[in-house]
């Protein structure tokens, strides 16, 4: 399946900016069932692939999360770095956000993440990806961790089928007409033998349906401390670079 590549979406979100959080028309439901079902007051330490402009990092700092939480995250777009560094100032002191050239590799160590968490990135990655990323989130969460994703994927419902067929229409013309986003489904790409699902649904929200998946890795790594020596939060970096 054609999707963009990483230079492509790179350039699409540099320009896409601060419009992103025009999504959240669709994207707040979803949202509020990850945050229902992920036990975010329990996380020490959360590593997020491809934070956008900061909005749901943001919501779980000053909602979720304990007052000593530590938060990375991380996106291909040097543009929403800046916003999201922007946006999560206030917690300065315990959160990172930084770009990546879009390799499949966490900077942190085996076990040190309390939760993984992706919302609407996994249906733009192409499936080698997808997968390759799974395996760094079960390589970094903790005995005790959680794999926490949502995504579009297909209608459920008449008016979400006929939506969401439209939307992989467009995809099929050019990717870049959605994003690089395609319908995906999350939980087939979560194999029994490595993942124990938790909770799973799907919400439609103004005929748009997105999965929500959470998920905890069945093999089990030894302890380590949040994140790396080496790559533990800092200090957001100033919008300016």
């Amino acid at each position: 399946m054609r999707t963009l590549t990483h230079e492509q979406a790179k350039s699409f979100y540099d320009g896409f900016g601060s419009k992103q959080d025009k999504q959240s028309f669709y994207e707040e439901r979803a949202l509020s069932a990850l945050v229902a079902n992920a036990a975010f007051d329990h996380a020490r330490s959360v590593f997020e692939l491809g934070c956008g402009t900061g909005r749901f990092a943001s919501d779980l700092l000053n909602h979720h999360l304990p007052a000593a939480a530590r938060y990375f995250g991380t996106d291909i777009s040097s543009t929403m770095v800046a916003l999201a560094s922007k946006r999560l100032a206030p917690f300065a002191s315990r959160t990172r956000v930084a770009v990546i050239k879009g390799q499949p590799k966490v900077p942190a160590d085996d076990a040190s993440v309390d939760r993984f968490v992706s919302t609407y990135v996994f249906d733009l990655l192409p499936a080698s990806e997808q997968l390759q990323w799974l395996a760094e989130a079960a390589r970094v969460l903790r005995p005790d961790g959680l794999l926490c994703l949502a995504g579009i994927t297909y209608g459920i419902t008449p008016i979400s089928r006929v939506a969401m067929g439209l939307w992989q229409q467009l995809f099929a013309l050019s990717p870049r007409w959605v994003g690089g986003c395609r319908p995906t489904r999350l939980l087939g790409l979560l194999g029994t033998e490595s993942w124990n699902v938790r909770f799973r649904a799907v919400v439609v929200s103004c005929g748009v349906a997105s999965e929500v998946v959470v998920a905890a890795p069945m093999v089990r790594t030894t302890h380590a401390e949040p994140f790396t020596a080496a790559e533990r939060p800092r200090p957001a970096a100033s919008p300016g670079g």
